[in-house]
């Protein structure tokens, strides 16, 4: 039987970690839910159908509409954690700064299980900043390695603040996934001597998979000719709980059929350009807005984040629609007018954005996700002219 696990925020997840132990054995499993949420309904499923190891049952980030809850095995979960363990040099301590419904967050938990550690959690009581992130740390032990997981825009808070660069680059590893991190962000944080570990992967893939554009050992990666990106190998889920159709849709002959395109480079590096529902349709040409994201960050001066969306236009059928959060001391908000002279000749013409928004910040769904729905629905209210 699947057991509802409600966790709470701060120092009482820690308690749960006896149960998720048990789950990790393969004999108890568990479907985590934020303590705060109202018990979630588990659809109907055929108990015998479920996975022998069966360890946890958790939910994904609900992208495509229609939520899900991936099978997740104790096989899967453990070659996970040692493949993790592994590529960063070994087991360490883990800093919880994630929700642990989540993924990301759980994963941190059932990684300190497996190194045999017992993890620091972040006090959510004030938000997330750079002094309570630098307290946290400071109560991790020193003589163990070091290890944390974020998403962009913590990544962002803490970048904001020169004295938190310290803390950061004490640590042995700063894994960010969750979101597309900016080329930008990255390069200020390498900067500033912290090791920066970008992660992809899904709830369908026990979290991270690929690290800095190579898979885990014992994970594969392709793309087929549409450029879609298919993962597979041994922390792959068992499939969906009670939804049978879409098990069969995604997961096919040992591969994730993922939602998101992209394409390995000749070192064989994976670069994700997106999702293929992400696409921009301007003039009749596709526009990956992650690439459009990257050339912004990278080259406009004073961005902090952006979110690259297509919003209805009557000549080009979408425009390439840009949202900023920039620096609070810039002189002058960037215009659309000064993004397409900046990166005229960097991105092909139709990529260049039509629109700029510039919002205090990004609206965010899920564990750091920028809401691209949502930005849209800004531009339809509050969206700037043409730039050109």
């Amino acid at each position: 039987m699947i057991e509802a696990l409600p966790v709470p925020p701060g120092e009482p997840v820690l308690a749960l970690l006896p149960r998720l132990r048990a789950a990790l054995a393969g004999s108890a499993p568990v479907l985590p839910y934020a303590a705060s949420a109202p018990l979630p309904p588990l659809p109907g499923h055929d108990p015998a159908a479920l996975p022998d190891d069966l360890a946890v049952v958790v939910g994904t980030s609900g992208s495509t509409g229609t939520p899900k809850r991936a099978l997740l095995t104790a096989r899967a979960l453990r070659a996970s954690g040692e493949a993790t363990h592994d590529r960063l040099g070994g087991p360490g301590q883990w800093l919880l700064a994630l929700p642990a419904q989540h993924i990301g967050g759980l994963q941190v938990l059932l990684r300190s299980l497996l190194a045999d550690t017992t993890p620091v959690v972040l006090d959510p009581s004030g938000g997330f900043d750079a002094r309570t992130f630098s307290a946290a740390v400071r109560r991790m032990d020193p003589g163990a390695r070091r290890y944390v997981s974020l998403v962009p825009t913590q990544l962002v808070r803490l970048c904001d603040d020169p004295w938190c660069a310290e803390t950061l680059s004490s640590l042995d590893a700063v894994l960010v996934g969750g979101a597309a991190l900016p080329a930008q962000l990255r390069r200020h944080a390498e900067t500033c001597g912290v090791r920066i570990v970008t992660t992809y992967g899904m709830s369908e893939t026990g979290g991270g998979c690929v690290y800095d554009g190579r898979p885990l050992g014992g994970v594969t990666v392709r793309t087929d000719a549409d450029g879609r990106v298919h993962l597979g190998g041994a922390t792959l889920a068992e499939g969906y709980l009670g939804q049978p159709e879409l098990t069969a849709a995604a997961f096919q002959d040992g591969w994730f059929r993922t939602d998101d395109v992209g394409h390995v480079d000749d070192e064989g590096l994976l670069h994700v350009d997106g999702r293929l529902d992400d696409l921009i349709n301007t003039g009749g040409v596709m526009v990956a807005p992650r690439l459009v994201e990257d050339a912004v960050a990278l080259h406009i001066p004073g961005v902090r984040e952006v979110c690259v969306v297509g919003t209805p236009d009557p000549v080009w059928g979408e425009s390439v629609s840009a949202a900023l959060v920039v620096d609070r001391h810039l002189d002058r908000e960037p215009t659309a007018g000064d993004l397409r002279a900046a990166l005229r000749g960097i991105l092909a013409d139709h990529a260049l954005p039509r629109r700029v928004l510039v919002l205090p910040e990004l609206p965010l769904r899920g564990p750091g996700k920028p809401d691209r729905a949502a930005v849209a629905a800004l531009f339809g209210r509050r969206g700037e002219g043409l730039g050109e």
